[in-house]
């Protein structure tokens, strides 16, 4: 028999099953408590809430701690390329050889959109964020695919995956496109994945243009790095709007819609607009630190410490080399990465923030590469999007293929008025 937890309101007893996973939290089943006690949980923000049973990913913020289905982090980020992280986060397992081979062709077959969907560029203005352009090409993309939109279809699914993996990465560089007034730049299918991106950004119709390889791979790295990070606000978005049987882009574009949500999706981009402000009063860096300390100043350090990691990021020490490394190849001159630096060395020999475990995070050094690397500012959280696309797909594949079916819907305390009546408008003062 398993283990239960005893819970007691106003004297009686309900017993709460206990659910262990393979490692990690283990939680207290309350899923018929509503129905036997008239009582639900409040849980604002969901901190200590278990939505779902997931075999994707594993983070123990108290160690630093981060595995896609059991590889550490440390190790894809070194050793793997983006197109096996995302095989492995979505079909469960490190693709042989073969599957690879059969995937990445799969991604390079489906890397153009429909000529038509160049025509909803031209009714966004100039000034529309690429965010606001992704989310909704995304969401258009299910009107040129009514043959696979079924969730329940294994079949459709398979064969939608690698159209949407492909896909958003050539609409997001359309997007960028459209945002500069360029002409769009159509995929070359002979490049690799990040290459083909890369080349859909920044080359132009009136001269060549050659992917730097060490640029492609410090993104590939940044992708990996950012694949999945388990029930993160949009993943848990995506679930959401997939319970409700949802077809795959639409809740993509969910995802990416609450991804966007500066609380979220928005910390690098904040990273550099700190950095511009630090700049502006003159790059005193010491002055910068002790204003994020006095309590009284707004003035905040972005991309320091983490809600999930207590000690520290596991992504933040492999970006770190990696950035160390790309701006010295690349010998930049910036003012901005090198306040970057400083501040970054400042921090880390500062008493108030070792004691606090504010160390630098992902989102610091992925604001400082994605400068580095020439992607504009409001393309950041685009950056994002692309590289938790994967765990998206994943999630939102595992959810149909091993959830409940049941669609997400959370309960609430009401603190309204008990009962009202109608006020006519001639008598309402």
């Amino acid at each position: 028999m398993s283990e239960t937890a005893e819970l007691k309101i106003k004297g009686k007893a309900y017993q709460l099953p206990l659910v262990e996973g393979s490692i990690g939290d283990s939680g207290l089943d309350i899923r018929k408590l509503r129905a036997e006690s008239g009582h639900i949980t409040l849980d604002s923000g969901f901190g200590n809430t278990g939505a779902c049973r997931s075999a994707i990913t594993y983070i123990d913020g108290d160690k630093g701690i981060l595995r896609y289905r059991g590889i550490p982090i440390e190790e894809l980020a070194v050793k793997s390329t983006f197109v096996e992280t995302s095989y492995l986060l979505i079909h469960g397992h490190l693709p042989t050889k073969q599957e690879l081979e059969e995937f990445s062709d799969k991604l390079r077959y489906h890397s153009l959109i429909h000529e038509d969907m160049l025509h909803f560029y031209d009714g966004y203005p100039s000034t529309a964020h690429p965010m606001a352009i992704l989310s909704s090409m995304v969401c258009s993309l299910s009107a040129y695919y009514p043959d696979s939109l079924d969730p329940k279809d294994p079949e459709q699914v398979e064969h939608l995956i690698p159209r949407v993996l492909s896909k958003i990465r050539t609409i997001a560089a359309y997007s960028y496109k459209k945002s500069i007034g360029q002409p769009v730049i159509y995929p070359k299918n002979a490049l690799r994945y990040c290459e083909n991106f890369l080349y859909m950004m920044f080359a132009v119709p009136s001269e060549p243009y050659e992917v730097d390889p060490e640029v492609a791979a410090a993104l590939n790295m940044l992708l990996i790095l950012h694949a999945d990070h388990e029930q993160n606000c949009s993943t848990s978005t995506v679930r959401l709007v997939g319970s409700s049987d949802a077809n795959l882009f639409a809740s993509i574009a969910a995802g990416i819609c609450a991804l966007w949500g500066p609380k979220h999706g928005g910390a690098n981009q904040a990273v550099v607009e700190m950095l511009e402000v630090i700049r502006k009063n003159g790059g005193d860096v010491k002055a910068a630190i002790a204003a994020a300390k006095d309590r009284d100043n707004p003035f905040r350090l972005m991309g320091f410490g983490h809600r999930v990691y207590k000690n520290f990021d596991p992504r933040a020490a492999v970006i770190k080399d990696l950035c160390d490394k790309l701006l010295s190849r690349l010998n930049l001159h910036d003012p901005l990465l090198d306040i970057a630096k400083r501040l970054e060395e400042e921090a880390l020999n500062d008493p108030y923030f070792v004691d606090r475990k504010l160390f630098p995070n992902v989102d610091f050094y992925s604001g400082v590469l994605y400068r580095a690397l020439n992607i504009p500012v409001n393309m950041y959280t685009v950056m994002f999007s692309l590289g938790r696309l994967p765990g998206w797909i994943a999630h939102w594949k595992e959810m149909h293929q091993e959830g409940d079916g049941r669609i997400g819907r959370p309960r609430q305390i009401y603190t309204g008025e008990t009962k009202a009546s109608y006020v006519p408008l001639s008598e309402r003062v």
